[in-house]
């Protein structure tokens, strides 16, 4: 699936063109991962060690992609997940990101840390969109943004529970990332007082509660009536521990982001799929790239799979259009590695096409 104006042929081809698009200090923020960067590198490494038991003599004249997610519908299932600062690259920032999802029927999870409000993204996809939340050390301030995100529509609350602290992220130590002078991030609010010589990333870091715990969840479902997921989870502990507490499932490293070392998504998924039981649903990302990749996380018991790196390389490369070339490529990929599979319906899709070498 190409057009004259965005001619690449995958996601590969799209990242090493939006390298030479985007400033220093944005590939930074984006492209690095934490330390040694070895989780970074397993997370895409991790999709070719699993191999596919394609089966044959089926008739897949007709592929199903359609899905849902917590009752929402969607055309195929990838989605996006939350990633900052969409301004750095694009003027339209997250609302180009969220119309090019509505667009094509995937759904679009908008981060806290967003050069565009809640309210923006929600007319320009209307219920087709999550957002994301981290709990701040002010709940007052949490408790404002979980009461606007219910007001404009969101469809779910994701609750980032992998970061504590920001993790070491060597790159934009060298680079960092600063919004334009004057900008207010509407989801986050103005600084206070005294912190005009930080950063952005180390003033975002003060605001972070490093105490939160389960007992917090309490709290949180107080806040709201929308479904709430938690995002970071790695463990099949953590997992049950989730559906104990009626909150849904985000496997995820932040991106290779946070812990260097920690396991991938794809290692994690089998265990918490096993420790949820289907009392939850269980959602994935982390080094996609691929359709087949798509396809492995489903048939390993995710729900739907996230991607936010490639939607930031399709916005810097065309804007909406090039956020919608990145999700066609990977649901077209996908319709094909499950015809080639014999594979018609996401429902039917399991862990016996799957063979671990």
């Amino acid at each position: 699936m190409t057009t004259p104006d965005l001619p690449y042929l995958n996601l590969r081809e799209m990242e090493v063109a939006a390298a030479g698009v985007l400033s220093p200090a944005a590939l930074a923020y984006y492209v690095g991962g934490a330390n040694d960067e070895v989780t970074l590198r397993a997370n895409r490494a991790g999709y070719a060690a699993l191999h596919l038991r394609p089966r044959m003599l089926v008739d897949v004249s007709g592929i199903d992609l359609s899905t849902t997610v917590l009752g929402l519908p969607l055309a195929f299932p990838v989605g996006i997940a939350p990633c900052a600062l969409h301004g750095l690259v694009h003027p339209e920032a997250e609302v180009a990101t969220a119309r090019a999802a509505a667009t094509l029927g995937s759904l679009m999870t908008l981060s806290t840390l967003s050069h565009r409000s809640l309210e923006d993204v929600a007319q320009a996809a209307p219920d087709a969109w999550w957002f994301q939340l981290y709990l701040y050390r002010d709940r007052e301030v949490s408790r404002a943004l979980i009461q606007r995100a219910e007001a404009a529509g969101a469809r779910a609350l994701v609750l980032t529970v992998d970061a504590p602290y920001l993790g070491r992220r060597e790159a934009i130590i060298r680079t960092p990332v600063h919004v334009a002078p004057g900008t207010v991030l509407p989801n986050v609010g103005p600084r206070t007082p005294g912190s005009e010589g930080t950063d952005d990333l180390s003033y975002f870091n003060t605001l972070l509660d490093p105490s939160l715990s389960w007992a917090d969840l309490v709290w949180l479902r107080a806040q709201t009536t929308l479904p709430v997921i938690l995002k970071g989870l790695l463990t099949a502990e953590d997992a049950a521990l989730a559906a104990e507490h009626g909150c849904h499932v985000w496997v995820s490293n932040h991106g290779g982001r946070q812990l260097d070392t920690a396991v991938t998504a794809l290692d994690a998924l089998p265990e918490i799929v096993d420790a949820v039981a289907g009392h939850a649903e269980i959602y994935l990302d982390g080094g996609v790239t691929r359709g087949t990749d798509v396809l492995k996380a489903l048939a390993l018991g995710a729900n739907a799979v996230f991607v936010a790196r490639p939607a930031l390389y399709g916005l810097a490369l065309g804007g909406e259009a090039g956020v919608r070339h990145t999700l066609a490529l990977l649901r077209d990929e996908l319709r094909l590695a499950m015809a080639l599979c014999g594979q018609t319906r996401i429902g039917d899709l399991g862990p016996e096409l799957i063979f671990r070498s």
